[in-house]
């Protein structure tokens, strides 16, 4: 049984479709769902946390139906949202044992104190968290949700806003869950985090999933290599088979190529021949940045409702 499955999950919001016939299959692993804001990612998230209701099609968390069997689902769960959900006027620990209360648990105290343990906040436990930096108050949030021992961690942006050091720290925090035996689902805009830290990603545009693997095994699908030329004065922009324009500023010209090794002193000479200035030409592999831009295509037509929208009406509905 998976942590996590979905078949052709849909939710329409009046004519719009935000998530278009979803199958997923999650178990023990850390899962990103990428994508452009207003792709689906936030809806899919609601309702497999039973916060919304889908339009069509089925999923289920830890084999409990969400549809159905929404209590049950909330029992296997925790969703740490992208806005913060503490209380400010509260110590760490107060905002800890307040969660653990609400779930019933016994021995409530020491719960507390084992989590906030886990996440590294035993020192600073009894202080106001309005004094707590970012990253801290992120470990804090994560505490509460672990207080009930969840099977399936949702986590919603986790590390949006922080420096580079507290995103580390938390992704540390977020590889242990997954070593634990926690399933984790992750949406983040950060392709280098997903790149480094998820066994799989999945990136879904316009409500529909366009790509799903490993992110190594993404990259390497693209068979391409990314030139990028630094350039000046008149630039035409030569042509051969294997090698493509995908995009152009005012001095830098970014290609495609089947074989970068080759492509670099054709593209050299082709461009000096043509009247341009080269200063530089660079060669690197595909990103998951590239794997993401290459999925997603075009994204002029506009969606009526985005993330935020969802957002804004979940916390009309509380």
């Amino acid at each position: 049984m998976n942590a996590i499955e979905t078949h052709d999950l849909t939710r329409y919001y009046h004519s719009l479709c935000a998530v278009d016939h979803l199958s997923l299959s999650i178990n023990n692993e850390i899962f990103g769902l990428l994508g452009p804001n207003g792709s689906g990612k936030t809806t899919t998230v609601l309702m497999l946390t039973t916060l919304l209701h889908p339009t069509e099609g089925t999923a289920s968390v830890c084999g409990y139906d969400i549809a159905r069997e929404g209590e049950k689902v909330r029992r296997q769960l925790s969703y740490v949202p992208q806005e913060m959900a503490v209380d400010i006027k509260m110590t760490g620990r107060e905002n800890v044992l307040f969660f653990a209360h609400l779930y019933g648990i016994p021995r409530a105290k020491d719960k507390t104190d084992e989590v906030l343990a886990v996440m590294e906040l035993t020192d600073r436990a009894d202080d106001l968290i309005r004094t707590y930096s970012g990253g801290m108050l992120r470990r804090l949030e994560l505490a509460q949700a672990l207080v009930h021992d969840p099977a399936v961690l949702f986590l919603d942006e986790p590390t949006i806003g922080l420096d580079v050091a507290a995103r580390k720290k938390i992704w540390e925090h977020i590889g242990a869950l997954r070593k634990s035996g926690m399933t984790i689902f992750v949406t983040t805009h950060y392709m280098d985090e997903a790149d480094l830290y998820c066994d799989r990603v999945g990136i879904i545009s316009k409500g529909k999933v366009v790509a799903l693997g490993q992110p190594s095994a993404l990259k390497s699908e693209l068979m391409t290599d990314i030139i990028t030329a630094k350039v000046s004065g008149p630039v035409s922009i030569p042509t051969r088979e294997g090698i493509f324009l995908v995009g152009q500023a005012a001095d830098e010209i970014t290609f495609t190529a089947e074989n970068g090794r080759e492509a670099l002193p054709y593209l050299a000479q082709a461009l000096s021949a043509n009247g341009a200035i080269v200063h530089s030409l660079s060669l690197r592999e595909p990103t998951l940045d590239d794997v993401f831009l290459h999925a997603v295509g075009n994204q002029d037509e506009p969606r009526n409702f985005d993330d935020h929208q969802f957002r804004t009406m979940l916390r009309r509905r509380k």
